[in-house]
């Protein structure tokens, strides 16, 4: 009797040491979950269709952002815009380049394999441009006659140039494998905007309208590809 206890105690501590053996063994088998890093280019979707439906419209912005840690992104646009404005008493068209640079914050949980982004961020934008005055209307508050009929002008003023901060709010959505649709929000204040001698800058290319202030409001969609780097263990 002794004897069987003694072997079937024997068998048990076996069993343990080969289940213990075998948990360590899986454990060390697990592969650890890993977070891609690398560089994400695109264009705005919003601006090539305001191409084709507004003749008086033409523009390109390429986007970009690389994941430096795991909520912090180095991001950037590179645009160029060619605008005519029909106001009510002005008629002008505004031709320039412009790019900004900055960081997003993504304050998005994550998990499995997303990689979605709900992101804060700021943007420092410059932009390189020229005015052409086409016509104008001369304001007369008077209702006995009709109205003045257009000027024409065609004045241009070059070397014209513009500074402005960003704040950028927006998201990021995997669509497929490493392709990406994107929207965002921007609020913009001008820091600095040389203006032309007897004119305004109305239209700013980058910063849009700026409602004969300081400030202005953006917005792009976007269509990006991911190219993976490397990876991190998380």
């Amino acid at each position: 009797m002794k004897s069987m206890l003694r072997f079937s105690f024997s068998i048990l501590l076996l069993s343990l040491a080969a289940g213990a053996f075998a948990q360590n063994k899986k454990t060390d088998t697990i592969v650890p979950k890993t977070q891609r890093y690398g560089l994400r280019l695109g264009a705005d979707l919003s601006k090539i269709a305001r191409t084709l439906y507004d003749k008086d419209y033409k523009g390109l912005e390429l986007v970009g952002d690389y994941r430096l840690t795991k909520k912090i992104y180095i991001a950037g646009e590179l645009g160029n815009e060619n605008k005519t404005t029909d106001d009510a008493r002005l008629n002008f068209t505004t031709k320039g380049t412009y790019f900004k640079v900055g960081f997003d914050h993504n304050s998005y949980e994550n998990w499995l394999d997303m990689e979605n982004m709900i992101h804060v961020g700021l943007r420092y934008g410059v932009s390189s441009f020229s005015q052409e005055l086409n016509s104008y209307k001369i304001y007369d508050t008077s209702t006995y006659f009709p109205e003045a009929p257009a000027i024409t002008a065609g004045t241009k003023y070059s070397g014209l140039s513009a500074q402005w901060i960003e704040v950028v709010a927006g998201m990021k959505v995997k669509l497929f494998n490493n392709l990406y649709g994107g929207f965002s929000a921007r609020l913009n204040y001008l820091v600095t905007n040389t203006k032309p001698d007897n004119f305004d800058n109305l239209y700013i290319p980058g910063f849009n309208r700026t409602y004969d202030g300081k400030f202005g409001v953006g917005w792009n969609y976007t269509l990006s590809y991911f190219i993976p780097l490397y990876k991190s263990k998380k």
